[in-house]
């Protein structure tokens, strides 16, 4: 493998002081092109960027400084795409993503992110190994709470909007990243092109989703739902109810929440801060999670060992392999015609 450093910054010339003459300062090292990016897949730990490793040729490793200390670099193949692992959480989401934009070591103005990673899901929508494009990207951290044993006897939980009155009331949004709605256009494309994909099953997941009813019963397919990002990992039938109430609440009742997981706002929020800085394209933003666990028991079942013993499920390696069986159809079709994508999603 290939690997690339860039150390950004300029040599500075100092000027002894002496009678001697003046020595001419070296002249400034030139910085490298910018390298442009078609598509930055995103994952967020080692298995999750592994999958893309696996299958596409990412032979070229770019070490980019700020990057996580696990993860410090960018892989890209020759045909302009590439891969970042941010670490997982929220800090390192945010922390990954501005570290690789402010590098300036990539051109990204035009650069398609698709955000990809394995997460909880509500088998209301889907099932273990099931592949869901978002449309909408949920805070689940940013809420008050009480524990529940202390919260008004009329709350279903102990958590309401941050500034309001009672959990049935939509918060001000004040922090600007409680929630965020992505193209439409591009999330219609990427499902377009993936909801005919024969998904990766396993006898473990069989066995772990009999249980429920469907969909959760069901085998997996690719579907279109939303997702819910924080940094609490919670589990249980009676927060699975909150975090449905939450993202209607939030959406006006037009978002519908499948999968949890913990960075999903945090990158969104970076991108969209260097989209106003004229580095990249919030627009251009797709986020593909599929399910590992379910969030909650079966009718009748446990919400502890749900939790405790979510590694049984049997969800972990399909759900890899279907982040990749999903969201590849849209990788090559952005990246095997480029004349068509480069300056907008294409309307067929």
């Amino acid at each position: 493998m290939q690997v690339r450093t860039w150390l950004a910054g300029a040599a500075i010339g100092c000027m002894a002081l002496s009678a001697g003459p003046v020595q001419a300062a070296s002249p400034l090292p030139t910085a490298p092109p910018a390298t442009p990016v078609k598509v930055m897949i995103v994952s967020m730990f080692g298995p999750e960027g592994g999958i893309w490793q696996k299958y596409l040729p990412l032979t070229e490793a770019i070490l980019v400084p700020g990057l996580s200390p696990d993860y410090p670099a960018i892989h890209c193949a020759t045909d302009g795409v590439c891969l970042l692992t941010t670490g997982m959480g929220e800090a390192n989401a945010a922390a990954s993503i501005s570290a690789l934009v402010y590098s300036h070591q990539f051109d990204l103005r035009k650069t398609y992110w698709l955000v990809a990673g394995i997460a909880g899901i509500n088998p209301h929508d889907g099932t273990i190994g099931s592949a869901a494009w978002a449309r909408y990207l949920v805070s689940w951290g940013l809420q008050w709470e009480l524990d529940e044993r202390e919260a008004p006897k009329t709350w279903p939980s102990g958590y309401t909007g941050i500034n309001t009155t009672g959990p049935d009331q939509k918060p001000p949004l004040d922090y600007k990243t409680e929630v965020f709605q992505l193209n439409e256009a591009l999330l219609d494309r990427a499902y377009a092109l993936s909801k005919g994909v024969a998904l990766a099953d396993a006898p473990a997941a069989q066995k772990a989703r009999a249980a429920y009813p469907a969909p959760g019963g069901q085998p997996p397919t690719v579907i279109q739902c939303d997702t819910l990002a924080g940094d609490t990992w919670w589990s249980g039938t009676l927060l699975g109810e909150r975090a449905e109430a939450w993202t209607k609440l939030l959406t006006d009742g037009k978002g519908n929440y499948c999968t949890t997981q913990q960075e999903d706002n945090a990158t969104y929020e970076a991108l969209t801060r260097a989209t106003a800085a004229g580095l990249t394209d919030d627009s251009r933003v797709a986020v593909l999670r599929s399910g590992s666990d379910f969030d909650r028991p079966a009718p009748g079942g446990n919400d502890a060992a749900n939790l405790l013993k979510y590694q049984d499920q049997g969800g972990f390696m399909i759900a890899l392999e279907n982040l990749y069986r999903a969201g590849n159809p849209l990788v090559q079709e952005i990246a095997g015609h480029w004349s068509a994508w480069e300056n907008s999603v294409p309307n067929d």
